[in-house]
């Protein structure tokens, strides 16, 4: 088998997507609860959070791993790769690939599926197991368990793709992260179908406690569907939410030649770095305007040509400030005529798996002219004047080219840039 590397760029193409979050344990489900505008924030019934001050979260409630795993599997993985496992059928399924890979098809299919904070029930399950009955009783699978690569190993064992294969831990960029490189890993020719995502299963006592100690949080306990409030006046602070996305990238000619059908193109890639603080954004969003401009250069877009962006808005009050000063920056003039929407006003702030979800959310724009609405947006911030931020209600747009923002903690951006696919 040659190898060999292409004497430019190849495109990619999405032929597979999978989805589980607190609206669905698929796409169309949770799809349809987007753009019927549902809140999927509660409270949270997995758990005691009597000695919590924020007991809120956007919980996948109906999630059941043993749809692909016996009980003993599902005693042996962490939540967080029982989202990848099943995600990935999906998107495998849809793709129209077989259950186990073989051959040549194996050697050049890898896997890069990230979780920003990984194993969660499993470290702290296990740590208070030490501190109470000691470091001998520490469960045999606590460290594949709980590491973050794991899930994307887990997906290759079960797929029998043999390519490459990792994990990216970039917070909240951490989807949008691991999709853009195995998008390059298919362009370079390293690869020719990757799956690619993220995933977070993070709704924990000690995650919503640590959140809330900074103050991250939003505190409105009496009323959780109206608590994730993008771009609002009124936002206190995020949602925790869980789940995940998995998406198949494949390059053109691959699907092609075996009658694969593309859900949409990803012809662009930016990831930069803030260099300024561990929590907070760059002055004015810089470091998201620089992912953006790189990603629309690699696919040979002007910012005019761009009709959405799902965006990032988290509604916290200094990110949702940065990112509307992006997109002011980036679109100058463009800007007014650009549909923007915030999922997480319904699904919650997914971590690790929020720029995976937000992907396959953008492509479903794309392929059916709709863009979700923003919920909870009464009485936007005065940064919001003039831009087109899709509340209350979905509304339907023409779409060919669409962007999804991506930031983590520590500075870190991307952008993904999609264009609806026209056979």
């Amino acid at each position: 088998m040659s190898w060999g590397w292409p004497e430019r760029p190849r495109r990619v193409v999405v032929t597979g997507m999978g989805l589980v979050t607190a609206l669905g344990n698929d796409v169309s489900a949770t799809w349809d609860g987007l753009v019927a505008g549902r809140s999927g924030v509660d409270l949270v019934q997995s758990f005691d959070t009597s000695r919590l001050a924020v007991r809120i979260a956007a919980e996948a409630r109906t999630f059941d791993p043993s749809s692909i795993l016996d009980r003993k599997d599902v005693r042996r993985t962490d939540r967080y790769i029982q989202f990848a496992l099943w995600c990935a059928h999906q998107a495998r399924v849809q793709a129209g690939l077989p259950e186990r890979l073989a051959g040549e098809l194996a050697e050049r299919t890898g896997v890069i599926i990230g979780s920003g904070l990984g194993g969660v029930h499993t470290l702290f399950d296990n740590v208070l197991t030490m501190g109470e009955r000691g470091p001998d009783r520490i469960s045999p699978f606590f460290v594949p368990m709980g590491i973050s690569n794991v899930g994307a190993g887990q997906v290759a064992i079960a797929t029998g793709a043999l390519g490459p294969n990792f994990a990216t831990v970039s917070a909240c960029a951490t989807g949008g992260h691991a999709i853009g490189e195995a998008w390059e890993a298919i362009r370079r020719g390293d690869a020719d179908l990757m799956f690619a995502g993220g995933v977070e299963a993070a709704i924990h006592e000690a995650t919503i406690g640590g959140f809330a100690s900074m103050k991250a949080l939003s505190g409105r306990n009496a009323d959780p569907a109206a608590a994730s409030r993008p771009f609002d006046r009124g936002r206190d602070g995020f949602v925790l939410g869980e789940g995940g996305g998995v998406l198949v990238l494949e390059a053109l000619g691959h699907a092609q030649d075996r009658g694969a059908t593309p859900l949409a193109e990803l012809v662009g890639y930016g990831a930069t770095a803030d260099a300024s603080h561990i929590t907070l954004p760059a002055p004015g969003g810089a470091g998201a305007v620089r992912a953006a401009r790189r990603a629309l250069d690699k696919a040979g877009l002007t910012p005019a040509e761009v009709d959405h962006v799902n965006a990032h808005a988290t509604s916290t009050y200094e990110g949702d400030r940065a990112e509307l000063a992006a997109i002011r920056t980036i679109f100058g003039a463009h800007a007014p005529a650009v549909a923007v929407t915030a999922n997480k006003s319904m699904l919650g702030h997914t971590l690790g798996a929020a720029g995976a979800v937000e992907a396959i959310v953008t492509i479903q724009s794309l392929r059916h002219g709709v863009v979700p609405p923003t919920i909870n947006l009464s009485d936007p911030d005065d940064d919001a004047a003039g831009l087109d931020l899709t509340p209350a209600r979905a509304a339907s747009r023409a779409l060919r080219v669409a962007v999804s923002n991506s930031f983590g903690f520590g500075g870190q951006n991307t952008a993904l840039v999609f264009r609806r696919w026209d056979a």
